[in-house]
């Protein structure tokens, strides 16, 4: 549900010193949307800073802004300072405190005023005010929306368009997932309009690739893919060891899952990675293969119809069992064809 834009107009009605904050190891659409408002809010006459609970992909240190983030592991004290002095908290792209880890327990003790800006289903009840929506494909999608609301079109300049696209395309996966709409269409025409150069923003994003991570890939592909034709799944386990042998970091193993997902009549695709002590876990599905549930029910996960994330914390081969367990049960209901 998005707040009216009357109520959003009053808030903002005075000057304010604003916290802005995404959830742990922010994608493009997180720290997008988080950079993207702080431009327009300080175009519009606010004092914003952004806060991440962790550390992100080098291939969004492009982004305008990126060198004023702050990293609440690296220094607590500065991020805990900004949060006592704001007068409002901007929670965008998570919506549930949990995902913002310590810094989450802080903000829901803080008593602070609180926006938060989303598109995942399911909201917890912690924000004075929401303006959300699982129909839009990103929360940057949401934020142009919001500036839209507010009469603020004159505030978004082409530093906030550039931080923007990046949530557009990399959560509509360059514009073919399901989730992409008319109106994200015409959000990315308004930004090229108004000065964007998309391609910019495609190559810092897609084709920053080390050949280390090449290498990475071929290894998972021929090591790592396990294929289940009678469930339409396909699926990659990568050990710790893989990740010390390539030296792959933050945000390297961004998309994996998505190749898993475009092989030849594959409907539902997992990655899980050893990162100790968890094993993370992505899912993808196309059509209604519902990826959140299998995510929620058996990992601990949640997120979208067509993306979601879990983790496990047993080992990685006890994980995949249990997988392989789950899709078992999950398999007959959603995947195969009656």
């Amino acid at each position: 549900m998005k707040a009216e834009p009357a109520i959003l107009a009053d808030l903002f009605r005075q000057p304010l010193q604003i916290f802005i904050t995404t959830h742990h190891k922010p994608d493009a659409d997180a720290l997008g949307s988080s950079l993207g408002w702080a431009h327009i809010l300080r175009s519009a006459g606010h004092r914003a800073s952004v806060v991440v609970p962790n550390d992100f992909p080098a291939f969004l240190d492009w982004m305008p802004g990126r060198d004023e983030v702050i990293d609440f592991e690296k220094d607590p004290l500065r991020a805990q300072s900004c949060l006592e002095e704001a007068d409002l908290v901007c929670c965008l792209d998570f919506n549930d405190l949990k995902r913002n880890n310590e810094l989450g327990e802080r903000i829901a003790v803080s008593g602070k005023t609180i926006l938060m800006v989303d598109h995942h289903p399911y909201p917890k009840d912690f924000a004075t005010h929401r303006y959300h929506s699982v129909q839009a494909s990103s929360t940057c999608e949401l934020i142009l929306d919001l500036c839209k609301d507010l009469g603020w079109m004159d505030f978004l300049t082409t530093d906030a368009g550039a931080c923007l696209y990046a949530g557009l395309v990399t959560d509509t996966g360059s514009f073919r997932f399901a989730s992409t709409t008319p109106n994200t269409h015409r959000w990315a025409a308004v930004l090229q309009e108004r000065g964007l150069q998309h391609h910019r923003v495609h190559e810092a994003i897609f084709d920053q690739m080390p050949p280390n991570i090449l290498r990475f890939l071929g290894h998972c592909f021929l090591n790592r893919l396990h294929v289940l034709e009678e469930f339409d799944t396909a699926y990659l386990a990568i050990p710790r060891s893989d990740l010390e042998e390539f030296g792959v970091q933050t945000g390297d193993t961004e998309g994996l899952v998505n190749y898993a997902l475009n092989l030849k009549g594959m409907r539902f695709a997992s990655v899980m990675i050893d990162r100790g002590p968890l094993v993370k876990m992505s899912f993808r599905s196309k059509g209604d293969v519902p990826a959140n549930l299998f995510a929620s029910t058996y990992f601990e996960g949640g997120g979208h119809l067509n993306a979601a994330g879990g983790q496990s914390g047993d080992s990685l081969s006890v994980t995949e069992q249990r997988f392989l367990q789950a899709l078992h049960v999950f398999g007959p209901v959603h995947l195969q064809q009656p």
